[in-house]
């Protein structure tokens, strides 16, 4: 059966021909390329950081930032190469995969800091952190790329991958929905600009429930909505339903038996919190350590579910090695050629070096080697794993766990304790994080290219670059917000990070409110006893139900909108719903972005007229309406009248 399967493989990867012929050369690498990528990679990046520390999660940026270079370069510029528009995206959606890797894990210095535990990390501490993972996760993906987008062509469908081509192929005959990227970014822009700028519109409507001793809440976000819209109704629904369990059943659980107990970490009896504080406070104070355990033990199940994956990889990889590194040296065509070997062994030798040698990265000799084992692992993990199913579907934040979980044990267990074990430990996980989200996002822009016919090289340099000026990117975007709102405040729960922040303090100081944690934990494995996944209901738990609810809005407009297209089209991942969610989400952050640097600056305050003009719960829920129009206005035009 085994030999059938691989002569399928062989047959399927000699009778592929890619859409430009390994003898045409039509410009790829060039300047305008290059210019036009970095400018989205700092957008899509900068965006991305702001969602994920708002709500925890990231979105794909490769299929929008295929749309916007073909609006840009096709339509604007008049130029017609396809594998120009390809290096775009290739450069563009790198910020937006290492933005994911580092708000995960990097904003619990700044929440040490605030602390007192720890200084404040610099500009240069941030960067070189971020730049260092990003480089590896390109470099560990080079030797992979023969044995599972080469040998398992047909295999491994690579489906962001294979849409981001078929976006551009579209494009190449004619028709582009550029407009819808950009329309979603305007609109989401002015909404987000009108609620947190000029503050003439509540961000959130609450309304309380005395029966159950708790309250529903929403925010108003379009951009949530976006989320929503993009992940779809089952994975909606699966957050709803953890945000359900935990305000809804929970949350009056402990209200109602807890009373005049007084329950670690709570430092007053139960019904005193919630007298002071509401729900919000039993959250804080309860919810979100159950709903830690939960994530963290999605994680690791996970992981634990993707082991035979993680064999066969192994298994494939070493035999591809061997392959690639003769290929790369006799093969001629230029659709076969990848940056020479003995270059990518060489850096990779250099870059673990310097992440133990350079003083502005907390992280020692034996840290180094950790990362040199698991970021290699979690590259060759993370490659196969998006192939199967995804990005939207890849467990960085598993193997971010996982890493934690050991790192900290063996920095412990060698002596290496104290706030510089924690930092070492935060460090390592966030350049594996790091390694395994560019890992993931450049083998699904390497299948882009072997569908079209593009130079892996000129990819993978391409790759490159756009991790190094995402790097510096989310350096100054990250000491921004932090100096305009704080992680871990409303504006920025960073929930991905608190949850890493509690694991480290966890393990090294045996401090966490482990029964709180292990009921989380036990929950997490009831949910997968159902066969339900475990990590989108465990996120719903972590995160406040006002967040989940819009959320829930989009997915239930993703729904209606297949519903309604079901007999007359088949729902395509390009569609113009998905790029105008993608604009939604781009539009929000960097609107994000902006009010930061007012808020820096001292000019927040002026243009605040709240206290002049404000329309109330009535004008959030209007503000919600309008979004949820638009978002089913845009799925089911899809891409006829957008064109």
């Amino acid at each position: 059966m085994n030999i059938e399967k691989d002569q399928d493989s062989n047959k399927k990867e000699s009778e592929f021909k890619p859409y430009v012929p390994a003898k045409q050369a039509p410009p790829e690498l060039t300047l305008t390329s290059v210019v036009i990528g970095i400018l989205l990679a700092v957008v899509f990046g900068a965006a991305n950081a702001y969602l994920g520390l708002r709500v925890g999660m990231t979105v794909s940026a490769s299929i929008p930032a295929a749309v916007v270079s073909m609006g840009v370069l096709r339509i604007l510029l008049r130029r017609k190469s396809i594998l120009e528009s390809n290096m775009v995206q290739t450069i563009g959606s790198a910020g937006e995969s290492l933005a994911a890797g580092a708000i995960f894990t990097m904003p619990v210095l700044f929440l040490w800091a605030k602390e007192g535990v720890s200084n404040r990390p610099g500009m240069l501490s941030i960067s070189l952190t971020a730049l260092l993972g990003g480089l590896l996760g390109v470099l560990f993906m080079v030797p992979l790329r023969n044995a599972l987008i080469v040998k398992e062509h047909g295999i491994l469908p690579y489906p962001e991958g294979t849409a981001c081509a078929e976006v551009l192929l579209a494009g190449e005959k004619g028709g582009t929905s550029a407009r819808a990227v950009f329309v979603g970014m305007g609109i989401a822009a002015l909404i987000k600009f009108v609620v947190d700028g000029l503050k003439v519109v509540p961000s959130t409507i609450t309304m309380r429930i005395q029966s159950l001793k708790t309250e529903f809440s929403t925010e108003i976000y379009p951009a949530l909505v976006g989320v929503g819209y993009i992940c779809g109704a089952k994975i909606s629904s699966y957050l709803f339903a953890g945000g359900i369990l935990g305000w809804f059943v929970l949350i009056p659980a402990i209200v109602a038996f807890g009373e005049e107990t007084i329950l670690y970490p709570g430092t007053e009896p139960i019904v005193q919190i919630f007298l002071e504080g509401g729900p919000n406070a039993i959250w804080s104070n309860y919810i979100r350590y159950i709903g830690a355990g939960a994530v963290a033990a999605g994680g690791i199940i996970s992981l634990i579910k993707s082991l035979p994956l993680i064999a066969t990889t192994f298994r494939d990889t070493m035999k591809g090695l061997k392959g690639n590194s003769a290929d790369g040296e006799s093969r001629t065509e230029r659709t076969a050629l990848d940056i020479n070997m003995k270059f990518v062994l060489g850096a990779i030798v250099l870059i673990i070096l310097a992440i133990a040698i350079f003083p502005d990265i907390p992280v020692s000799f034996l840290g180094a080697l950790l990362i040199a084992v698991f970021g290699f692992f979690f590259s060759a993990v993370s490659s196969r794993m998006v192939g199967l199913v995804g990005g939207s579907n890849n467990p960085v934040s598993g193997m971010a766990i996982a890493t934690l979980l050991f790192a900290t044990m063996v920095l412990k267990s060698a002596g290496d304790s104290g706030v510089h074990g924690m930092t070492g430990a935060i460090a390592i996980g966030s350049i594996i994080c790091i390694i395994a989200a560019m890992s993931g996002d450049t083998s699904q822009d390497l299948k882009t290219g072997y569908i079209l016919g593009a130079t892996p090289k000129r990819q993978q340099l391409g790759e490159l670059i756009g991790a190094s000026v995402s790097a510096v990117t989310i350096g100054g975007v990250m000491l921004l917000l932090d100096s305009a709102w704080g992680f871990g405040s409303t504006e920025l729960s960073a929930p991905q990070a608190t949850l890493m922040k509690m694991i480290v303090e966890g393990v090294m100081d045996g401090n966490l409110p482990w029964t709180l944690v292990w009921i989380g934990v036990f929950i997490a494995v009831v949910i997968e006893i159902f066969g339900v996944p475990v990590l989108p209901v465990a996120i719903g738990l972590y995160l406040p139900l006002k967040l989940s609810v819009p959320i829930m809005a989009g997915g239930l407009v993703r729904y209606a909108v297949i519903k309604k297209t079901a007999n007359t089209a088949k729902e395509s991942e390009a569609g113009s719903g998905i790029l105008f969610c993608s604009g939604l989400i781009a539009g929000e952050g960097l609107v994000g972005i902006l009010l930061a640097v007012l808020s820096v600056v001292g000019v927040a305050d002026v243009i605040d007229l709240s206290t002049v003009f404000n329309t109330g719960i009535v004008g959030g829920l209007i503000m919600l309406i309008l979004a949820v129009i638009a978002v089913l206005y845009f799925g089911i035009l899809k891409n006829s009248s957008i064109s």
